[in-house]
C-alpha cells in the first residue's frame, strides 16, 4: 500500500534555532518513517519579502538544508529540494491564480497582519498578495496529502483546499485535497522571556557551539520574584522552567520544582542542570552538522538528486494538469 504524501517546506531566512527543532523538524523525523515526504526549500517564497537585496537567500537556503542533515533529516527517506529548481511550481502557480478570487487573498488574515505590521519593507506587491497561490501550488503539486500546521495555519491550507476544489469543479476530480495535520508546537521561550524567534534575536541556533549555548543560557530571565538567591520562585512564571519541559527528563522536574519553590536552589544552580540535558540533546546535532559545514559537494549533491525526484513528480502532476484543461 502506496504511504501517504507529506509537504512542507520553510524559507531561508537564516540559520535554525531550537524553535524549528521542537516546532517543526522533530515533526517531519518522524514522519518521513511512515509517510512519502517531500521538504523544500521555499526561497521564492522568501523574494516576497527580499526582493529588493536576495543575496542572502543562496547560502541561507544552504544553511538550513545543512540543520536539516545534522537533526535527522534523511535524504533517503524523504525528497529534498529547492522550490527554485522546479520550474512546474512556477508554471502551476500561473494557471491557479487564472482561477483564484481575487477577495480569496485579500481576506487572508496574515496578508493583512503584514501590511499593518511590518514597516520596514513594502509588502504592497502582487507577489506577496499572491503567495498563497504559489503555496497552493506547491502542495498540490505533489498530490500532497497532509501538510503539517500549527494551528495559526489551518486558513492557509484551507485556502489551498478552496482553490483545489475550484479547479476540479471547472476541470474534474484531478487535484487531490490535501488536509492540515495539526501539530502541537510547544513553546519555545527565547533568552528574553518572549517566543524564540528570529525577530526578536533571542535565539539559539542549532549551530551555536557548546560555550555560545552556555554564554545565551546563563544570562537568561527568570522568575521575576526571585530578586535574591533566597527568595522563593515560581517555575510557572520560569522561561528557564519552559525549556526544562522540553528538555529535561520528565523525573527530574519534580525535584527542579520543590527546590526552586523552597529556594532550595538558585537560578544559576537551575541553568546549569538544563544546560547539562539541552547540550546533551543537541550535542549529535552540532557534530554532524560541523562536519557537513565541511562538505558544500555533499550538500549540492543531496539538493541535485532532490530536486530531481521532486520535479519528476512535479511534471507527471502537471502534464495531467494540462491536459484536464486541454492546454
Amino acid at each position: 500500500m502506496d504511504k501517504k504524501r507529506v509537504v512542507s517546506g520553510m524559507r531561508p531566512s537564516g540559520k535554525l534555532h531550537l524553535g524549528h527543532l521542537v516546532g517543526a523538524l522533530e515533526n517531519w523525523r518522524r514522519l518521513q518513517a511512515s509517510h512519502q515526504c517531500f521538504f523544500f526549500v521555499a526561497d521564492w517564497h522568501a523574494m516576497t519579502s527580499e526582493y529588493a537585496d536576495p543575496s542572502s537567500i543562496r547560502e541561507f537556503s544552504r544553511e538550513i538544508v545543512i540543520d536539516w542533515l545534522s537533526v535527522g533529516i534523511d535524504p533517503e527517506r524523504a525528497t529534498l529540494f529547492l522550490q527554485s529548481r522546479i520550474p512546474e511550481h512556477a508554471e502551476l502557480h500561473l494557471l491557479l491564480s487564472m482561477i483564484t478570487p481575487l477577495s480569496w487573498l485579500e481576506r487572508n488574515p496574515t496578508y493583512k497582519e503584514q501590511l499593518q505590521e511590518v514597516t520596514t519593507r513594502d509588502l504592497s506587491t502582487y507577489g506577496f498578495l499572491g503567495y498563497p497561490v504559489l503555496q497552493a501550488a506547491d502542495i498540490l503539486i505533489y498530490r500532497a496529502n497532509y501538510v503539517p500546521v500549527g494551528v495559526d495555519q489551518l486558513p492557509h491550507i484551507e485556502l489551498t483546499r478552496e482553490i483545489a476544489r475550484r479547479f476540479n469543479s471547472l476541470y474534474g476530480e484531478i487535484l487531490v485535497i490535501p488536509e492540515g495535520m495539526l501539530t502541537a508546537f510547544p513553546k519555545v521561550p527565547g533568552v528574553d522571556g518572549r517566543k524564540m524567534s528570529k525577530s526578536y534575536q533571542n535565539y539559539i541556533l542549532l549551530s551555536d557551539s557548546p560555550e555560545e549555548v552556555r554564554a545565551k543560557v546563563r544570562p537568561m530571565v527568570t522568575d521575576p520574584a526571585r530578586a535574591r538567591r533566597t527568595d522563593p520562585g515560581d517555575p510557572e512564571r520560569c522561561p528557564v522552567f519552559d525549556l526544562h519541559r522540553i528538555f529535561t527528563p520528565e523525573g527530574k522536574h519534580r525535584d527542579l520544582i520543590e527546590g526552586c519553590r523552597t529556594a532550595g536552589i538558585g537560578c544559576l544552580d537551575c541553568k546549569e542542570v538544563l544546560l547539562e540535558h539541552l547540550l546533551a540533546a543537541t550535542a549529535d546535532a552540532y557534530r554532524r552538522r560541523s562536519e557537513l559545514s565541511r562538505e558544500p559537494g555533499r550538500i549540492e549533491e543531496i539538493l541535485e538528486e532532490g530536486s530531481r525526484r521532486a520535479r519528476e513528480e512535479a511534471s507527471r502532476t502537471l502534464a495531467r494538469i494540462k491536459e484536464a484543461m486541454r492546454i
